[in-house]
């Protein structure tokens, strides 16, 4: 599937001939004992990749040149969090859902008893809001307490069960996708938003469809509880980020004035709009009332994310700045990056494409010759991650990234890199691995002077929020360290 060609082989840049600088890892393939008449390889470890469940895949070279791939379950040191909560009867599945990654070494030591006495609080908090819910209907005059019609009753336990379906969306988000809100709070802020409006039409539905107003208003519910649990967290990274004074009570509690202000004012033109001649008598004005205003809505959301100039570097800034550096040697400030960073754009959509996590045998593309491996390893040895890439026909390559159990942010960062690099300075007919041996050497030479220039650029490499994979972990078991 790739050529490999000694690592001397030349490169054209400009139509002149050039020779990478030599590493002696890389000055042949590894060897095989099979065609020289000596004794017979043995079988030898090569390397092993963890998983959070306990399973660990292990690859081998069988003497012959060879791999092999083992599958084992075992407990491990990766689990050791797991290992705390084997004897208990709640499934560790649910500690994951409800509690922080890392816990209890990512959160306060009190945190768990605030949680567990802050749950009854929210039970018989919702209680008294059924009760309530209730007693309003009965208000308005969905039955009386004095009548025989049970209307209010069923009344409020159509609402509350559309309450409690859309609540789902929320317990979905929080618990599953927790892990995604400090990485790129513009984004998912953004997309609270847009889920919120998706929401909304199905409730606008209601008066067309009263028969199906449980379902269509769950379904509203559900949508616009989903956006909730986009929303809360993400702009509580945000309000972390205006506080940098350490004074972030005051500034949620600032925020909570706009808000009020905002939600009166918007309240009294709703009345008015809604008293006028045209809403009241068609619902075809209504809704095109609705969506006028609510494209305003998105576009204001918009701006106003588009102000927010964040000192953190997540995936999207940290291309920008590799990319920059790169290609012009320069690192811009953290207004310039955030001002250039798409707030939209999915990661899957941006160049050159990138997969971190990537287990070894993807990597190896079928591979099945462990002397590939090897020269991964080889070539590797001093970095705490392994990229390879996979090229289908006439498309951009995806680098794969796989890393090693003692990996940072700041080696996820080498990794993008290292991946620009090599999208910016295009495989030539030389060969693979002399290729990804230069990217490493131009790693090394430019990786210094790319962190000098962030720190003039005003970036502090204490906030690069570059995550690390969970899975898989990989484990160096052998690795040959002569030339």
């Amino acid at each position: 599937m790739l050529s490999t060609p000694a690592a001397g082989g030349r490169f054209r840049r400009g139509g002149l001939p050039w020779r990478l600088r030599p590493r002696s890892c890389l000055a042949s393939p590894p060897s095989s004992s099979s065609g020289g008449g000596g004794e017979p390889e043995k079988a030898r470890p090569l390397l092993a990749e963890r998983y959070r469940d306990g399973v660990v895949k292990r690859y081998i070279s069988d003497g012959n040149s060879k791999l092999q791939v083992h599958l084992e379950k075992h407990v491990s040191p990766v689990n050791a969090v797991e290992d705390e909560n084997a004897d208990s009867l709640i499934p560790q599945a649910i500690w994951d859902f409800v509690l922080p990654a890392g816990f209890p070494g990512s959160v306060s030591v009190d945190y768990l008893d605030y949680m567990l006495l802050q749950f009854p609080t929210n039970v018989t908090g919702w209680i008294c809001h059924v009760l309530v819910t209730s007693s309003l209907l009965k208000a308005v005059g969905v039955g009386s307490f004095t009548g025989t019609s049970a209307a209010a009753s069923a009344a409020a336990i159509r609402w509350v069960s559309k309450d409690g379906i859309g609540a789902f969306g929320r317990l979905l988000i929080g618990g599953r996708f927790g892990a995604l809100f400090d990485d790129d709070p513009k984004k998912w802020r953004m997309y609270a938003d847009i889920i919120g409006s998706a929401g909304s039409i199905f409730e606008l539905m209601t008066p067309l469809y009263p028969g199906y107003f449980l379902p269509l208003a769950s379904l509203g519910n559900l949508a616009k509880a989903v956006a909730r649990g986009f929303k809360d967290p993400s702009f509580r990274v945000i309000q972390n980020h205006f506080a940098e004074s350490g004074n972030l009570g005051e500034v949620a509690a600032k925020e909570e004035v706009w808000e009020v202000g905002a939600q009166l004012l918007g309240l009294s033109a709703g009345v008015l709009i809604m008293d006028t001649a045209g809403v009241k008598s068609s619902y075809l004005t209504l809704a095109l009332t609705w969506l006028s205003v609510r494209l305003l809505h998105l576009w204001l959301r918009y701006q106003s994310l588009s102000v927010l100039k964040f000192r953190t570097i997540n995936l999207k800034r940290g291309r920008i700045l590799v990319r920059s550096h790169v290609a012009q040697h320069t690192v811009p400030g953290y207004v310039a990056c955030n001002e250039e960073e798409n707030i939209l754009t999915w990661e899957r959509f941006l160049r050159p494409q990138i997969s971190f996590g990537v287990p070894m045998e993807r990597m190896l593309g079928g591979d099945e010759s462990s002397d590939m491996v090897d020269r991964l390893l080889k070539l590797y040895k001093n970095e705490k991650y392994i990229l390879f890439f996979e090229q289908f026909g006439s498309r951009d390559p995806t680098f794969l990234v796989t890393f090693k159990e003692s990996a940072t942010s700041m080696s996820v960062l080498r990794s993008l890199w290292q991946a620009h690099w090599l999208h910016k300075n295009q495989l030539r007919q030389d060969g693979v691995f002399p290729w990804l041996e230069e990217s490493l050497v131009a790693l090394e030479n430019g990786f210094t002077d790319f962190l000098g220039q962030m720190g003039s650029a005003g970036w502090d490499q204490n906030l690069i929020i570059l995550k690390v994979p969970k899975e898989p972990v990989l484990v160096l078991e052998h690795l040959d360290q002569e030339g």
